[in-house]
């Protein structure tokens, strides 16, 4: 039993809910167990650095969660058809199927890449045409949805509580008032009702697929994947609905709806976090301009910044990401990795003060910048110890619980292959002759191959 899972029942997690607007207290349905579904990617592009975000959040949370002893059911759904997707196949002309494989692809990629834990169950939203069909006939036999010429659409107005997660009344939305304007359908009965199936006028093809249905071929709306494939994995009442604030109206909105209005019981608890902005006139890297994508990200960083960079921001409030920024990441990476290498192989009784402070900072609204505070300190007062001929065992061993309770894992040392060695001579040989110009373009090249690189009297190290 893991530190976290032996003192687990003395705290309550509690989270920001965006129903009530309060940071309360996740309640579970099932005593020791948390659902959990995670909007996923539409798939028809590389990650971006905001999915990052996202995947990185929640997968904090749910190493939190597991380290505390619970038991984390996470379900993140891959969209595999969209309009986006259409769009881009016909533009192509590409089977659309083509597209979304190979960009799932490359989620995965990016996700092993900074290190994100695989959810619990991965549906593609192709995989549940029929219990979308279903849901949507069930909706019309409600008279909770109405065909027009173009599709099939909700009727807002016959769900009571509609707009609950928008923050905003239908007499706001109808004017475009709120976060966002709802037009679409010249037919639709009011300017927030939504789409649950889209006719398909002429014969599918490769790039623009059709399913059928008993009102007409097409396609479902977007809005109606996440709720039948949350419903069906995790059932009613699942204890937590997350995703990025862009999506907490229409999407989520949206997706309450049709559960609410078959009588159905939704998620329990809303948690959103916010974006990931460019600091302008920043770039991420000299040599290959602003960083766009993770992949990017993961080719010229140690991957592990990123993660820091959000444990030290809280999930909330946005990042403005930028070179600065990563750098500020890396350097404190390396203290942290120095702290490792200086202690490894040291053991002793866990120090219950300092897990108690993280365990209290996390469960008050996942505080990750108080967490990751009170690990740099802790370092402090580790090396101050050392130094002193002090016993800190006990702080060492909580250092390294409350980074692997966050996912933040320290290196010790790598194996440094023997052309990155021969590098790094050069460079203190250049340094030697006074060729400075010579040894920043090492140092740069290194850097940008993704090695730590530091100089003392004594020469230089690379690593990971």
């Amino acid at each position: 039993m893991s530190a976290g899972a032996a003192h687990r029942i003395d705290n309550v997690l509690h989270l920001y809910d965006t129903v009530s607007r309060s940071v309360r207290e996740l309640a579970l349905r099932e005593p020791g167990k948390v659902s959990i579904y995670l909007c996923g990617p539409t798939v028809y592009g590389p990650a971006h650095l905001g999915h990052g975000r996202a995947t990185l959040s929640y997968d904090i949370l749910r190493r939190y969660l597991e380290w505390g002893g619970l038991e984390v059911r996470l379900v993140s759904n891959i969209t595999d058809i969209e309009d986006n997707i259409v769009a881009r196949a016909v533009r192509e002309g590409r089977p659309w199927k083509d597209i979304t494989t190979k960009c799932e692809a490359m989620w995965f990629e990016a996700m092993d890449g900074i290190n994100v834990k695989r959810p619990t169950d991965v549906p593609r939203a192709t995989e549940y045409v029929d219990e979308m069909v279903e849901m949507i006939g069930d909706l019309i036999a409600a008279d909770k949805a109405y065909a027009t010429d173009d599709g099939i659409y909700m009727d807002v107005e016959s769900v009571d509580d509609y707009g609950l997660l928008a923050l905003q009344t239908l007499d706001d939305m109808r004017t475009g008032g709120g976060d966002r304007e709802v037009v679409g359908a010249a037919q639709k009965r009011h300017p927030a009702d939504f789409v649950l199936w889209k006719f398909k006028a002429d014969e599918p093809t490769e790039s623009d697929p059709a399913w059928p249905s008993p009102w007409g071929a097409g396609r479902p709306g977007w809005h109606s994947e996440c709720v039948v494939m949350s419903l069906d994995l995790l059932g009613e009442g699942f204890d937590l609905h997350c995703g990025g604030q862009d999506l907490r109206f229409p999407h989520h909105e949206n997706e309450r709806a049709q559960a609410v209005a078959l009588g159905k019981t939704f998620a329990n608890h809303w948690m959103h976090h916010a974006f990931v902005v460019d600091a302008e006139g920043e770039k991420m890297s000299k040599s290959i301009g602003n960083v766009s994508n993770l992949l990017d990200l993961i080719e010229h960083y140690d991957p592990r910044a990123y993660r820091l960079v959000l444990l030290q921001s809280h999930y909330r409030s946005p990042v403005k990401l930028g070179q600065a920024m990563i750098d500020a990441a890396v350097r404190a990476l390396a203290g942290l990795d120095g702290f490792a290498a200086r202690t490894a192989g040291v053991s002793g009784e866990m120090d219950v003060a300092s897990l108690e402070a993280f365990r209290a900072a996390m469960d008050d609204d996942l505080d990750t910048p108080k967490a990751m505070a009170l690990v740099f300190d802790t370092v402090r007062k580790v090396n101050v110890g050392i130094d002193a001929g002090d016993d800190v065992s006990g702080l060492i061993a909580a250092v390294n619980e409350i980074c692997a309770a966050v996912g933040l894992e320290l290196s010790a040392g790598s194996d440094v292959p023997d052309d990155v060695a021969a590098r790094a001579a050069a460079l203190d040989q250049a340094r030697a002759d006074k060729d400075f110009a010579a040894a920043d373009a090492i140092r740069d090249a290194l850097q940008s191959d993704g090695w730590i690189v530091e100089t003392t009297k004594a020469g230089t190290s690379v690593r990971r």
